[in-house]
């Protein structure tokens, strides 16, 4: 495979065009992470932000257990947050890594 270095810009430019659309993208996707079997629930959204957080019944009996239980379940949202980004990034890579200063 033969890469034209006159349009090497160009491609540059394509390709930084598509990993933002694939932020901006990731930016609308929602995964939950939970914890104590659904007793906190976190909604994340693909670019890393807490969007919502849910608590079931009795949630609230044992302060200590709810501030576990909201770590956990963020931690498991943003986890999945990040291998959400990442199989999008895959796909549009081809498994290619990214150039310095295109990831996230």
């Amino acid at each position: 495979m033969s890469i034209d270095l006159n349009n090497l810009g160009g491609l540059m430019a394509g390709f930084q065009q598509r990993i933002q659309q694939i932020k901006e993208e990731a930016a609308q996707a929602r995964v939950e992470g939970q914890a104590g079997g659904g007793l906190v629930t976190v909604v994340a959204s693909g670019d890393q932000s807490v969007v919502s957080i849910k608590l079931g019944e009795g949630a609230l009996d044992d302060v200590e257990l709810l501030e576990d239980l909201l770590v956990a379940a963020t931690n498991d949202a943003l986890r999945k947050s990040k291998e959400h980004m990442g199989a999008a990034l895959e796909q549009a890579t081809g498994g290619l890594p990214l150039p310095p200063g295109l990831g996230f």
